[in-house]
């Protein structure tokens, strides 16, 4: 199970910007270390979203000692003091390395995030497990605490989301028959439209090529199937017109 902390948060907005993107990845447990006031009517509560129904209520106070001593912990933090002579927990792993990393621990972990314009301390830093840190802007590395949390609850989803709104397969590949069937078409649409007869074929590969690298759905075979008969038939349908003219 993976926990979120938040220490000595100034802002409430923030905690409930945070709570509401536990919400979004899967997440339950907020933990709060020296917490502002979390006022039903006030805006921790109006930027929870539907957290404010669960995730924002059921938070626990505990101390920053209740985090050591029963968590494996994971430090964020913007400044990493990544040096040869002064490093905290180095090296920092990004949000993506810290999945891979917290699939293997099988203890209880807790995501720990800092204050608004300080962090964690250094003495902090030195008593959690891990660090995490976001690659940002060497002039301007320092995020907002809720885009921060946002983003590397974001990176978690793989651990804490079960199942996502996007369906398992977004774009699923049209049948042959469909495909051959846009093939023909298209064959019979260059044919019609004066396309040279010695290079029709190389055309036709080349179609096939570019399509088949595509993936197309069913539903853009369909549509350019579409295209190219109503293309077709309007050439044939001119060309029979001005024959008819042409005999009068």
């Amino acid at each position: 199970m993976i926990s979120v902390a938040v220490v000595d948060a100034e802002t409430p907005g923030n905690v409930g910007t945070i709570a509401r993107s536990m919400k979004n990845f899967g997440l339950s447990e907020l933990l709060l270390v020296d917490p502002p006031e979390l006022d039903p009517d006030g805006e921790a509560y109006g930027f929870a979203g539907q957290a404010r129904e669960d995730i924002l209520p059921n938070a626990r106070e505990v101390t920053f000692d209740h985090l050591v001593e029963n968590y494996h912990t994971v430090a964020c933090t913007a400044t990493t003091n990544e040096d040869a002579s002064n490093h905290v927990r180095y090296p920092a792993k990004t949000p993506a390395e810290l999945s891979d990393s917290l699939a293997g621990v099988e203890s209880n972990t807790c995501v720990v995030f800092g204050r608004e314009r300080v962090g964690l301390t250094n003495d902090e830093l030195a008593r959690l497990d891990e660090l995490c840190s976001i690659p940002a802007n060497a002039d301007y590395p320092v995020l907002n605490l809720g885009q921060a949390a946002t983003i590397v609850l974001y990176e978690l989803r793989e651990l804490t989301v079960e199942r996502d709104q996007h369906p398992e397969e977004l774009h699923a590949r049209a049948d042959e028959r469909a495909i051959e069937g846009l093939h023909g078409e298209f064959e019979r649409f260059l044919a019609a439209s004066g396309h040279p007869e010695e290079k029709q074929p190389k055309t036709r590969r080349l179609f096939r090529r570019v399509f088949g690298r595509a993936q197309p759905t069913g539903r853009e075979t369909r549509t350019l199937r579409g295209v190219f008969r109503k293309a077709r038939q309007r050439i044939e349908r001119a060309e029979s017109e001005s024959a008819e003219r042409g005999e009068k």
